[in-house]
């Protein structure tokens, strides 16, 4: 997958986080909360999250996907940088399939 493609995609889901953010009315301290997933962690994250927003990613490509999109949102959050250093991106790509956006101030209501 060429750098442009991967550029691209990360302009498409931050825009897709903005809308959303519009629609659902967040307010100014509000933002998006990123989280590499596998299937079950996106589902648990999604059972308990609403709204939330995945995009499943070949695992060549998913540490500069979250690389991307983290340098694409005015609100991204230095702790997760720590989350998800080089390291743990390398060690983990083969499980996590997903990228996922969440807040973490809007949990769903049962």
């Amino acid at each position: 997958m060429t750098k442009e493609t991967v550029e691209y995609q990360a302009k498409v889901y931050v825009y897709d986080l903005d809308n959303c953010a519009k629609e659902n009315g967040f307010k100014p301290d509000e933002s998006w909360e990123l989280s590499l997933a596998t299937m079950e962690e996106k589902k648990a994250i999604e059972k308990k999250y609403f709204p939330t927003i995945a995009t499943k990613v070949l695992p060549e490509i998913l540490g500069e996907l979250f690389g991307l999109v983290k340098a694409k949102l005015i609100h991204a959050k230095s702790e997760m940088e720590k989350k998800f250093d080089s390291n743990t991106l390398f060690n983990k790509t083969n499980e996590h399939q997903y990228l996922i956006a969440f807040n973490p101030k809007r949990e769903r209501r049962h």
